[in-house]
């Protein structure tokens, strides 16, 4: 059975813990959690949300275009296949989800607007909460 946002009836993504998550809780600098878990996307998303606030959106893109990146294979290796909800509530989801919405913010910064859109859009077709939650 269908729901109203997911008509396809394509399978939920969910991806396994992130073995970094506790260490960023408990306050470790994201930067030493990405050298010693670099397939963390909650790091590389930390890092690009602080250079977005810091004011250094190429810094900001890079991190962020890391940790989508290491996403994808992460989501792939999950069963993903290139679409279909990837929800927010499921809390691994959240490293892939906010840096996502960081390369939108990045992307904008940098004049992308294409890149901005086509980011911010991927964030709301993967999980309208998340967008929601990230003021998407």
């Amino acid at each position: 059975m269908t729901d109203a946002k997911n008509l396809l009836g394509i399978p939920e993504t969910t991806l396994p813990d992130d073995p970094a998550a506790d260490d960023l809780r408990a306050g470790a600098d994201p930067e030493q959690v990405a050298a010693e878990h670099p397939a963390s996307a909650l790091a590389w998303a930390q890092l690009a949300e602080a250079a977005l606030a810091d004011g250094t959106p190429v810094l900001a893109y890079a991190y962020a275009r890391t940790g989508y990146h290491r996403s994808l294979d992460q989501l792939r290796k999950a069963g993903w296949r290139g679409q279909g909800p990837v929800p927010w509530s499921h809390e691994p989801n959240r490293g892939f989800l906010r840096s996502l919405a960081a390369l939108s913010r990045a992307a904008g910064e940098l004049g992308e607007a294409d890149e901005q859109q086509r980011c911010a859009s991927f964030l709301r077709d993967s999980s309208p909460e998340a967008a929601d939650a990230l003021g998407f």
